[in-house]
């Protein structure tokens, strides 16, 4: 089956420093969520952000529907149907939740609308509440919440999560972790890079564990489930 997403021998780095991602390969299909594992330092968000052209890749194919994504520019490739739900959220601060939402919106004006600011409001209620609210009024979990509903504004055809239950209390972890899962009901592609290994487990119909820049392991999550001595040995976990 031909993946939506081919990742294939992507390098990537930061300036005249040498290569953090070392030959990436990784498929994401239609409907699925991948979770991205590894220890902090291996080179998850520099795929996140090469993904999103953040990050120049030096070497390799990124593929989205058989279209080269490699050499374009983040707003072409956002256009392309990728977007982001950053690590830290990065919402504006001054701004009410119902203008940070629009403004994702005007961002792709012009290409056909599967989500709406009333579907982000029926998935995502407490927003509606909140929508007269500044970003620095909101909880983290609020803020989460702003990130997600932006994301799907954009219309992608893979949604990337970055680190999406970092620093959240635990009930406002699962909040965001059943958001994410009823997107996956929905027919949600995805990554989702997390080091809430539980989170990732919820969420995920496979899993990879980056170490040192490169992909060492792929398993379906069932597989992962039971193999308690990967966990301990690539990610220092029981």
């Amino acid at each position: 089956m031909t993946a939506l997403l081919e990742i294939r021998d992507v390098r990537a780095g930061y300036g005249d420093t040498g290569d953090v991602l070392h030959g990436i390969d990784l498929d994401v299909h239609e409907g699925e969520v991948v979770a991205v594992l590894g220890r902090n330092g291996v080179g998850k968000t520099t795929l996140v952000n090469t993904l999103m052209g953040l990050v120049r890749a030096r070497a390799g194919s990124i593929r989205l529907e058989g279209r080269e994504l490699v050499g374009e520019d983040a707003h072409e490739i956002a256009r392309a149907g990728i977007a982001i739900v950053p690590q830290g959220r990065r919402i504006f601060a001054r701004l009410t939740v119902e203008e940070n939402l629009k403004l994702a919106r005007r961002a792709v004006a012009g290409r056909p609308a599967e989500w709406t600011l009333d579907d982000v409001y029926e998935l995502l209620p407490r927003l509606r509440e909140r929508r007269r609210h500044r970003g620095n009024e909101l909880s983290g979990g609020e803020q989460q919440m702003v990130a997600i509903g932006r994301a799907l504004l954009a219309n992608p055809k893979v949604l990337l999560f970055d680190e999406p239950s970092e620093g959240l209390a635990p009930r406002l972890v699962d909040l965001v972790t059943e958001t994410i899962a009823g997107l996956r009901e929905r027919g949600l592609s995805a990554i989702v890079v997390e080091q809430n290994l539980h989170v990732a487990v919820a969420l995920a119909d496979r899993v990879v564990i980056m170490t040192k820049g490169e992909v060492s392991y792929r398993a379906t999550t069932r597989e992962f489930r039971g193999d308690r001595a990967t966990a301990q040995a690539l990610l220092g976990v029981s």
